[in-house]
């Protein structure tokens, strides 16, 4: 049997996370090296690997409870190499340090599990309940494979240079930036789009870190291992295009 398919061999290297093409993530298993994955990103695995539902401390779980912003895992271990994906989106890795990072738990693939996790809030600039971002933090040294919806754009920030960026299309960023949640507003009600526009709710950031920002507004539906229904939820200001699960849907 021949075909150019036959190009799309496995990546055989010997690095704890490394990308299998764009759309894919292989991650190397040891004795020691468990990895957190989002529940049901596996799609293939190689030698003597194991899963379980991954126990979240209750701090965890009324915070994902409270706020919405939830993370479903699964832990992957044992000895050999497993394959991870989310709906055929780009695969990125990143190294946490002690910069940390923040990013949408719609956007997580995968994660070392000593790596420490917890939602955090981005407060809006009016003080308007409700109208904050719940997001996750994620710190300690190790890595992070997270997606996106096409090839990202990464934006420096420096005390000299702002960065503000839509929020349904922002995935994360530097956990040492101040983030405030903003919608720029003139005569018209807050809840409001900005006139004929389409443009709503913004985050802007100060300080020292990345940003990154995916080319798109409207992430495919998530978690459709779990039975969800599938489809777009709205925006706290009633308007279609909120990414799935993500942290501007309704709370």
């Amino acid at each position: 049997m021949q075909s150019p398919i036959f190009n799309h061999t496995v990546n055989q290297t010997e690095e704890h996370f490394a990308a299998q093409g764009a759309h894919m993530l292989r991650v190397n298993l040891s004795r020691g090296m468990d990895v957190l994955a989002r529940t049901g990103s596996m799609v293939a695995f190689e030698g003597m690997v194991e899963f379980d539902a991954e126990h979240q401390s209750a701090r965890q779980q009324r915070s994902q409870w409270a706020t919405g912003e939830v993370l479903p895992l699964m832990r992957c271990f044992g000895q050999g190499a497993v394959y991870l994906a989310n709906l055929a989106q780009y695969v990125h890795v990143l190294d946490i340090d002690h910069e940390g990072l923040t990013v949408d738990s719609s956007y997580v693939l995968a994660l070392d599990a000593h790596l420490h996790w917890d939602v955090v809030a981005v407060e809006s600039q009016y003080g308007i309940p409700g109208a904050g971002a719940y997001n996750l933090v994620i710190a300690g040294q190790g890595k992070v494979a997270i997606t996106t919806s096409g090839f990202p754009l990464v934006m420096r920030v420096s005390p000299e240079r702002y960065v503000s960026a839509d929020a349904d299309a922002v995935v994360a960023w530097s956990s040492s930036l101040r983030v405030q949640a903003q919608a720029q507003t003139s005569n018209r009600s807050l809840w409001s789009r900005r006139g004929n526009t389409g443009e709503g709710w913004e985050l802007s950031f100060m300080g020292d870190g990345h940003v990154v920002v995916q080319p798109s507004e409207l992430m495919p539906p998530l978690n459709t291992s779990f039975g969800e229904q599938l489809g777009g939820q709205f925006r706290q200001d009633g308007t279609p295009g909120m990414h799935q699960g993500g942290a501007w849907g309704p709370r």
